[in-house]
């Protein structure tokens, strides 16, 4: 028997091996921390980033800006070569 689709309904940190409910404000504070912690230790070539060509040119365009002026790194790729 299926016990079907459980949805996350509020966002989740992992803290001490452990998942606990957030808000989302703390959410996104806990990511944003993460990601910088990670290329301030490995550089900003270390982030790399993968926008979709089914997306339209303005996110696209703000997925590059994120990655090249804000992280530092040139390292975005998308679909739409092939």
């Amino acid at each position: 028997m299926s016990r079907g689709l459980q949805r996350l309904t509020e966002p989740l940190i992992k803290q001490a091996g452990a998942l606990r409910p957030a808000s989302w404000d703390e959410a996104l504070d806990f990511a944003a921390a993460g990601l910088r912690a990670s290329v301030e230790r490995h550089g900003p070539q270390s982030f790399g980033m993968f926008s979709c060509s089914k997306a339209t040119n303005e996110v696209n365009f703000i997925a590059q800006k994120l990655a090249r002026v804000v992280i530092g790194s040139n390292n975005i790729d998308s679909c739409n070569r092939t």
